[in-house]
């Protein structure tokens, strides 16, 4: 090697893989070119697009010398394949990997080198900074992980850290990949989970850095064509390949003496992966979630037991009940998962314990995943009581109102025998609307009641108001009151109408819990001035003003 090529030898090389992303690739690679530290290698790995990908690549290689594009010759369906093709020309001494719709914040590669220059690691990491596409709102991915600086010698010293299986917010030394002949796994989807687990457990020094390295930008109501892969968790696939890789990793910890970590990995898989299809139970038709079971049950069976008992006791219930296949309690069990949500029934045994719905289990493991006594749902505090909201029927009124028909589930018998107050909540804009109604008993523990909400009687500020909101409901009991959500039909014909200056929109809320959504959307004079305006000034005199432009123009 002469000594040009010594001297020209970068630091760092940051591969960007891409498949059919023309759009967005240039915006990932500048953010590339711009980092503050310059001596750096960028490899564009295309997966053989067929789109204008490949132009795209060969331009910004054109207009930079340390832009490099590698072509594959068949596309591969996933991430390794560009990953280690990269890995085989790059030059640099350290390495690092970015989706071709993310970006790397300016100093992200200054960072990471920083700590590697500073004691010999196996690999750096900091944090990822998740900003959704749909409302530009951002927070930290695990961040309780990355809090702080530190170093590790060991993944043993913090397991938690398997929660963190993203491969792209490290940079890692090439001599430690090619010392283990680390590679990403290639034909399978989730291979990030199984290369950062073996990258964890192989490592024996790496440090964390609090600052953000990565921004992954998360489309969670992305066309199902368009999709992430974790967001194509309606796929029976997508299930089949996490289990798969999950098989993988606890094969790799036997292997590589690692079998102490098998509880921690286990419990990662119960509350991220698991727990991600959990939420998604309600919107799944019967044939899916048989296969559903099918798929995932044999998987549980072979999990530690003490991965299930560092669950919440609402997530386990979920768990015992696919196992059980008692697929349509599960369906209700999964909804409202961490929100508080009390199920329909209890049923109690002879010693007094409570379990999760109409029946107390057979067995006496079930016994025990299904058991709610702890939950003291017959003695918490009221403000803190569980009870189960549902809207069981809704009808277009004149106007922007909506009748419902509301029914509560009072399982622990909280509330006195005889007609409740309560009240339904909604607050677009910070201003509170409220509407009395009376929730009549129906049998124990059931009451049932009808509400009028006319939306246009919300009261929105001068500047309006661009969100969405979801209606609460209200009990109060001896001057005390209980907040609950409330839930709502999973489908419904959408309500579309106008109110002052807004357009409104009442619709399904289409996942999570599935509540009642109701969307404002600025229109006329109010969206194209006096929002703008509002959102440009930061002086109170100059906000009155506005506000003042805002009553006037009305």
């Amino acid at each position: 090697m002469s000594t040009q090529d010594v001297l020209s030898t970068p630091d760092v090389t940051v591969t960007v893989i891409v498949y059919n992303d023309a759009e967005r690739l240039p915006r990932a690679v500048e953010s590339v070119r711009r980092q503050t530290h310059g001596a750096i290698e960028i490899i564009i790995s295309d997966d053989h697009s067929t789109d204008a990908t490949p132009a795209v690549a060969q331009r910004l290689a054109a207009e930079d010398p340390r832009i490099r594009h590698l072509r594959l010759e068949r596309n591969s369906g996933g991430c390794s394949a560009p990953r280690n093709r990269a890995l085989e020309i790059a030059r640099a001494p350290l390495l690092m990997f970015l989706d071709s719709d993310d970006e790397l914040p300016e100093d992200a590669v200054a960072l990471l080198l920083a700590a590697h220059r500073e004691r010999e690691l196996d690999f750096a990491m900091g944090a990822v900074q998740r900003i959704r596409v749909d409302n530009g709102r951002r927070s930290t991915w695990m961040p309780h992980l990355v809090a702080e600086r530190r170093t590790l010698d060991g993944i043993e010293s913090d397991p938690r850290l398997l929660f963190e299986h993203l491969s792209t917010s490290k940079m890692y030394s090439r001599a430690f990949l090619d010392r283990h002949g680390l590679r990403f796994p290639e034909g399978i989807h989730y291979e990030d989970q199984l290369f950062s687990a073996q990258a964890y457990c192989l490592a024996k020094t790496f440090t964390i850095i609090p600052e953000p390295v990565y921004r992954w930008y998360v489309a969670p109501y992305a066309a199902s064509d368009a999709a992430s892969i974790s967001n194509q968790r309606h796929k029976l696939a997508n299930v089949r390949d996490r289990i798969h890789v999950q098989r993988l990793i606890d094969a790799f910890l036997a292997e590589s003496g690692h079998e102490s970590l098998r509880e921690d990995k286990d419990h990662k898989f119960l509350k991220h992966d698991f727990r991600m299809y959990a939420g998604d139970l309600p919107y799944r038709d019967d044939t899916w979630l048989a296969s559903f079971a099918d798929l995932v049950t044999p998987y549980l069976d072979t999990l530690t037991p003490g991965a299930f008992a560092r669950l919440p006791r609402a997530e386990r219930v979920v768990v015992q009940l696919i196992r059980d296949r008692r697929l349509a309690d599960a369906r209700l069990a999964s909804r409202g998962l961490g929100h508080g949500v009390a199920p329909r029934q209890v049923a109690t045994d002879g010693d007094g314990r409570t379990y999760w719905g109409n029946q107390v289990p057979g067995s006496a493991w079930a016994r025990r995943e299904l058991d709610i006594t702890d939950l003291e749902l017959e003695t918490r505090p009221f403000p803190s009581a569980q009870f189960r909201h549902e809207i069981t029927d809704i009808t277009r009124g004149p106007g922007a109102s909506v009748d419902l028909a509301v029914r509560t589930y009072d399982p622990a018998r909280r509330l006195p025998i005889g007609p409740q107050r309560a009240t339904l909540l909604i607050a677009p804009g910070g201003r509170r609307l409220q509407v009395h109604f009376r929730l009549s008993p129906v049998r124990p523990g059931v009451f049932e009641g009808h509400v009028h909400l006319d939306l246009a009687a919300a009261s929105l500020p001068p500047q309006g108001f661009a969100g969405v909101r979801h209606p609460l409901l209200r009990l109060t009991h001896q001057g005390l009151s209980h907040t609950g959500l409330l839930l709502a039909p999973l489908s419904f014909p959408t309500l579309t109408t106008r109110v002052p200056s807004h357009r409104l929109t009442v619709e399904p809320e289409g996942h999570g819990p599935g509540r009642l959504q109701v969307r404002w959307e600025p229109v006329g004079v109010t969206a194209r001035v006096i929002r703008p305006v509002v959102r440009r000034v930061a002086r109170p005199k100059v906000k009155r003003a506005a506000r003042l432009v805002a009553s006037a123009l009305r």
